[in-house]
């Protein structure tokens, strides 16, 4: 009966279905790195702002180049299970101290802003009742 079980074990590890060793498996956790820069943010720039007010807006950037002082770069990057899932790159230009332009994608808005409508009448607190 041992023969037959050892034969058994023995063909079965053949198969990498099979194969205990594949069963268990290290923890793959999620990886976000870079700047989450939303597409809300990004719509706030306007040509002619400042460095220090592009730096308000989108944060401080990931990459700044001393070759290309000129631009600067917000990229990011996800990945799950050890696979590379989501990557974007969005480039802030400069000229002087001033933006020109932006390029490249940013993440969607993250809840959508709806503008507030102001012909709906206020809504009052409820009154307390009287004794």
């Amino acid at each position: 009966m041992r023969a037959l079980i050892i034969a058994a074990v023995i063909a079965l590890s053949g198969c990498t279905s099979m194969n205990p060793i594949n069963w268990i498996t290290p923890h793959k956790m999620e990886i976000q790195q870079g700047n989450y820069v939303t597409e809300d943010a990004v719509a706030k720039l306007k040509p002619g702002m400042t460095r220090s007010q592009v730096r308000f807006l989108l944060g401080t950037p990931l990459l700044t180049d001393s070759f290309h002082n000129n631009r600067w770069d917000y990229p990011y990057q996800d990945s799950k299970q050890g696979k590379l899932v989501d990557k974007k790159l969005l480039t802030v230009f400069f000229e002087g101290d001033t933006m020109v332009r932006v390029e490249g994608t940013a993440q969607p808005a993250e809840r959508a802003i709806l503008p507030l409508d102001a012909s709906a009448p206020a809504k009052q607190a409820p009154e307390a009742p009287k004794q």
